[in-house]
């Protein structure tokens, strides 16, 4: 007898509760459009919902959701829970979402309808698990395993403040038992793993771990249209900022996969807001409507960030801290999240999408040796051989160099040429550099470090000021070669 289930996506959302600009490409033309809410989310889900059989599917997310815009973190996560508790998944995971802390993101969990599943978040003290591992679902007449992985890297690329007390496994090691549990204790026909490790080390981890059938992957915003399959595991992400849905249906006969049907929704115009969910996120956007919709100036570049070696929003996030502190060189972390800004008018909203932490700008005195061993580590951490030892996040986004690198090198061996402020790079130069976070210069390079008193927001829109209308095209600043 043939069963059917469908399973649906979302990852990396980032607490985009309302539509927003996201690119397209069509050959060498880029287009924006209007697409993505929880409203439109929840529409999809609805639909999908009432055709197949609410007991016939299973929602899922794979993380980075509390965390990414002015009010997921103005409230720490707390307002994305009513939002969420209505979009009735059933199992999710996280990376950012632990920035709040280990405590917080406990009484989180604790009010959502839904379990948060971490296989490999263990606790220093006793190695025990901070959330549960696995849960067991039976949808489409299909008893379903789901097994949860939360970002490796979580202790490994955030202040050690914020993990403090735990540490994170790749949950390779973990999974067989788990799976062995599931299907011969639980009595699993379906082995679902809910990660967010990233593709390139998904594809990785499936093939050293037989047994998973489906392997639904965040963390690296893949727009995945065809499935990928590695040993037997089909492995799908379904980009960023909730603009996506990803679908698979299912036939299962005999207790295997027989079909398999994907697809990659787009929640654009086509999919009508559902009113209740809009309602409430409009009651959330109320109170700060009136700030967050302030026009504070005008670009002439389209700005996102979407291209891995540099992008044009960091450059204007970079100019704008080169400008408070007065220095030519500055430092970003290579964050992906971050919708498009299509070249236009910017408002408050935009400026906190870019970087809603709004650090302080923070500056310090650094040798040319050193900005170059902080490069060679930054494009190791992208795009290391081993999956497993790429860190997260795109290239460290730099201004006033222009690195040329062969990144099919080894470590170390990658960088060809590196000037700075202009001229062939100095070793033993001391340069004056500004930046924002322990992710755009680690504390342990540099010296004389000190945290300015302007924070990021306030030097982007005194930029703006004075600047508007502003251009960030791409200047070379980090080229494959």
């Amino acid at each position: 007898m043939q069963k059917q289930l469908t399973i649906l996506q979302i990852n990396d959302v980032h607490g985009y509760l309302n539509e927003h600009y996201e690119m397209f490409r069509k050959g060498n033309q880029i287009t924006h459009k209007m697409v993505g809410g929880y409203a439109r989310i929840n529409s999809c889900f609805k639909k999908i919902r009432k055709e197949k059989g609410s007991e016939n599917v299973l929602a899922f997310d794979c993380g980075d959701t509390l965390h990414g815009t002015y009010l997921a973190v103005e409230t720490r996560g707390e307002v994305m829970v009513e939002p969420l508790n209505l979009l009735k998944l059933d199992v999710w995971t996280i990376h950012w979402d632990f920035v709040y802390g280990a405590n917080h993101l406990k009484e989180i969990s604790e009010k959502l309808n839904y379990p948060l599943l971490s296989c490999n978040c263990h606790s220093d003290a006793d190695d025990e698990l901070l959330f549960k591992a696995t849960q067991i679902f039976e949808r489409g007449g299909v008893k379903v395993g789901v097994i949860g992985i939360g970002a490796y890297i979580i202790d490994k690329s955030f202040p050690k403040r914020i993990s403090k007390g735990y540490y994170f496994t790749l949950g390779n090691v973990e999974l067989p038992r788990h799976i062995k549990n599931l299907r011969e204790n639980e009595g699993a026909e379906i082995i679902i793993v809910l990660s967010h490790l990233g593709f390139s080390q998904d594809c990785k981890l499936a093939s050293e771990v037989d047994g998973i059938d489906i392997l639904l992957s965040g963390h690296t915003h893949n727009r995945i249209y065809k499935p990928t399959k590695v040993n037997n595991t089909t492995i799908i992400q379904s980009d960023c900022h909730g603009s996506f849905v990803g679908q698979i249906k299912l036939e299962v006969k005999d207790g295997k996969i027989s079909k398999l049907q994907h697809e990659l929704i787009v929640l654009d115009e086509k999919i009508n807001a559902d009113v209740e969910m809009q309602q409430m996120i409009d009651e959330i956007y109320a109170p700060h409507q009136k700030m967050l919709i302030e026009i504070v100036g005008e670009t002439t570049t389209d700005l996102n960030r979407y291209t891995a070696l540099e992008s044009t929003m960091d450059n204007f996030l970079l100019d704008a801290i080169a400008h408070a502190a007065g220095t030519e060189i500055a430092f970003s972390n290579g964050w992906r999240y971050g919708v498009p800004i299509p070249k236009g008018k910017i408002t408050n909203n935009e400026l906190w999408n870019i970087i809603p932490v709004n650090p302080k700008i923070s500056v310090t005195e650094i040798t040319g040796q050193e900005l170059w061993q902080m490069m060679e580590e930054s494009l190791e951490k992208t795009y290391a051989r081993d999956p497993y030892k790429q860190m997260g996040g795109y290239v460290k986004r730099c201004r006033g160099l222009n690195v040329f690198c062969k990144i099919e090198n080894e470590f170390g061996q990658r960088i060809q040429e590196f000037f700075a402020e202009g001229e062939s790079l100095d070793y033993k130069k001391i340069y004056r550099v500004a930046f924002v976070t322990e992710q755009g210069v680690s504390k342990k390079y540099g010296k004389n470090r000190k945290e300015l008193s302007v924070n990021a927001i306030d030097a982007l829109r005194n930029y703006l000021k004075e600047k508007s209308p502003i251009e960030a095209e791409l200047r070379n600043t980090v080229v494959a070669v």
